[in-house]
C-alpha cells in the first residue's frame, strides 16, 4: 500500500507545486501552462499524443536493445583481450566527449530521417554506461577465485562464463538503469534534429507555433513513459538478480 501512496503523494505533490509557480508568477499560457489546461490538451489531443508516443517508444527500446547489446560485447573485449583493450578504451572516451546535438546532424545525414538515425543517437548515450559498469564488474573478480581457478586448471572460457560474468550482472544492471533512464535523451534529440514522427517532432512544431499546452502536454506524456520504462527495467533487474541469488545485498 505504501508502495502506491508514495507516488500518488509525489505527483500530487509536484501538480500543486506547479500550480503554485503559475498563480505566483502570474505567468501567461504562451509561457507556462497551468496544470488543467495540460491535461485538457492530453484529452483533446490524446490520439495525435498517442501516436508520435508509439514512435519515441519504438526508438527508444531498439536503442536500448542494440546499445546494450554493444556495450555487453565491448566490455567482453575489454575484459579479455588486452590487446583489443588499449584500442577501444579511446574510442569509448571519444563516444562520451562529443556533444550529442553535434553527432545528431551528421547521423541524420548519414541515416536519413527514419528510425535509424534515432536509434544510432540512444546507442550512442546507452552505450558507454553499460560498457563502463559491466566491464568493472568483469574486472572486480575476487582474487581468490582467480588462483583457485588457476589452481584447478580452469579454461579462461569457462571461468569467464561460470564465474566472471555471473558476479558482474549486479554492475551490469546498474549500467542498464542509467542507460534505460537516458535511452529517450538520444531518441528525442535526434527527433529535434530531424525527423517527421515522433513526441520531439511534435514538442518541436508545437513550440514554433505557440503551442505550449500541447508541448506540455507531450512532455508530460514522454516523462510517464520514460519512468514507466525505467520501473519495468528496474522490476525486471531485480527479479533476474534475486531468482539468480546475485542481488546487490546478497554479493556484499
Amino acid at each position: 500500500m505504501t508502495n502506491f501512496i508514495r507516488p500518488l503523494v509525489i505527483i500530487i505533490g509536484l501538480l500543486i507545486a506547479w500550480q503554485a509557480i503559475v498563480y505566483i508568477t502570474a505567468a501567461p499560457p504562451y509561457i507556462l501552462p497551468d496544470p488543467l489546461a495540460v491535461f485538457g490538451t492530453l484529452y483533446r489531443r490524446f490520439d495525435t499524443l498517442i501516436n508520435h508516443a508509439g514512435i519515441t517508444l519504438l526508438e527508444i527500446i531498439l536503442g536500448f536493445l542494440f546499445g546494450s547489446l554493444l556495450g555487453c560485447c565491448s566490455a567482453l573485449i575489454l575484459a579479455t583481450v588486452k590487446s583489443v583493450r588499449d584500442w577501444l578504451t579511446p574510442v569509448l572516451v571519444i563516444t562520451q566527449s562529443l556533444p550529442v546535438f553535434a553527432l545528431a546532424p551528421i547521423l541524420v545525414l548519414w541515416l536519413g530521417y527514419g528510425l535509424p538515425s534515432k536509434i544510432a543517437m540512444a546507442v550512442l548515450i546507452i552505450y558507454f554506461p553499460v560498457t563502463a559498469a559491466f566491464y568493472d564488474g568483469l574486472r572486480r573478480t575476487p582474487k581468490d577465485w582467480q588462483a583457485l581457478a588457476r589452481v584447478m586448471n580452469a579454461k579462461p572460457l569457462a571461468f569467464l562464463i561460470h564465474v566472471r560474468i555471473p558476479l558482474a550482472l549486479p554492475a551490469l544492471s546498474s549500467g542498464l538503469r542509467v542507460a534505460m533512464a537516458t535511452a529517450p535523451i538520444g531518441a528525442i534529440v535526434g527527433e529535434w534534429v530531424g525527423s517527421s514522427a515522433g513526441l520531439g517532432y511534435l514538442m518541436l512544431h508545437a513550440n514554433g507555433r505557440m503551442q505550449i499546452d500541447l508541448m506540455f502536454a507531450a512532455l508530460l506524456l514522454l516523462s510517464v513513459m520514460a519512468v514507466t520504462l525505467y520501473l519495468t527495467t528496474d522490476y525486471l533487474l531485480h527479479s533476474l538478480l534475486r531468482h539468480l541469488s546475485l542481488d546487490d545485498h546478497k554479493t556484499r
